[in-house]
């Protein structure tokens, strides 16, 4: 997933990866890499005629020019007048009710569901192992306040809760991100309280104390690096449960709008063509379905590889 969404690109566009044209050599598809990915390099501008709406490179280029085209030929939103083509050599997941080219969609919708998955877990990671420390170390009435507040927000059904929210924002990835991040974050401060109350205790951290050292200093630079191990399993299965909450509301309009590609919408508009093209209702449901069983894959692993009991019983 993350190489397809790194090189989404290169893998699905309608410009070519490497071209000579008139004379002269172009990378127009490795530009859009660096334009679609980092803000700060916007300033890196495709040359002409490349840069131009109206510049049309299929038919522009010709048989003495030299191109290698990307895999899917086709941007995620350009409009074709195949209107539901079938699967064929040249559509490769058939077209949409507008031509848009399916694979094309599919390959930048999974850009959109590494981008919430990793980006609302890391929200998510940073509360939760900030106030589970806190717990953890602390104890008494912190422990108390912040378990009460864990156990408020575990007894609210996740995706409802996160549906309510964004009942009052505006649908976008950025919203879905962080809404998604402040609702999730409380298994990994469980974990997180857990393993700090377990190391409080040991005789380094008893002697780091003994020595004057801050509360600060030993929370962040002493216990945490040695409790991450159970920390990075939780955010491994919440990575599986952001992607599937994310195809989930922007299936019910909620989350990346149209014309922007997610898994999400693909699907929703697979739905609603299904008489007519049921051959687009497959792609989203696999994807999904294989990067939500691959990350709960790597969570069992790494759970199973640092769990010593689990280590001997294999």
């Amino acid at each position: 997933m993350w190489i397809v969404s790194l090189f989404s690109p290169l893998l699905a566009t309608n410009q070519p990866v490497v071209c000579k044209y008139e004379g002269k050599w172009y990378f127009p598809a490795v530009i859009e890499i660096f334009q679609s990915r980092n803000s700060t390099l916007h300033w890196i501008k495709k040359p002409k005629p490349f840069n131009l709406p109206q510049f049309n490179a299929k038919k522009q280029l010709s048989a003495e020019d030299f191109a290698i085209w990307p895999l899917i030929p086709y941007h995620e939103n350009e409009q074709t007048l195949d209107f539901f083509a079938p699967p064929s050599g040249e559509h490769w997941l058939g077209t949409d009710e507008i031509g848009r080219d399916v694979a094309a969609r599919m390959i930048h919708g999974t850009a959109v569901s590494v981008k919430v998955g990793f980006i609302s877990m890391g929200i998510a990671a940073v509360i939760g192992i900030f106030v589970g420390s806190i717990a953890g170390y602390f104890g008494g009435w912190a422990d108390a306040i912040i378990s009460r507040i864990i156990e408020i927000v575990i007894c609210f059904p996740v995706f409802f809760l996160i549906l309510a929210i964004m009942v009052w924002l505006e649908p976008n990835i950025n919203n879905v991100m962080i809404v998604i991040g402040l609702t999730r974050w409380t298994s990994i401060a469980r974990y997180a309280r857990g393993e700090f109350m377990r190391i409080k205790g040991s005789d380094y951290i008893l002697a780091a104390r003994a020595q004057g050292v801050g509360h600060m200093r030993i929370m962040f630079r002493h216990i945490l690096p040695n409790s991450l191990a159970p920390i990075l399993v939780s955010i491994t299965f919440g990575i599986a449960g952001a992607i599937l909450v994310e195809a989930g509301l922007s299936w019910l309009g909620f989350g990346v709008q149209a014309p922007s590609p997610s898994w999400g919408n693909i699907l929703r508009t697979a739905y609603d063509s299904l008489r007519v093209a049921p051959y687009m209702v497959y792609p989203p449901c696999i994807a999904i379905f294989i990067a939500v069983l691959s990350y709960n894959l790597v969570g069992d692993a790494f759970r199973d590889a640092i769990d010593p009991r689990l280590r001997r019983a294999g």
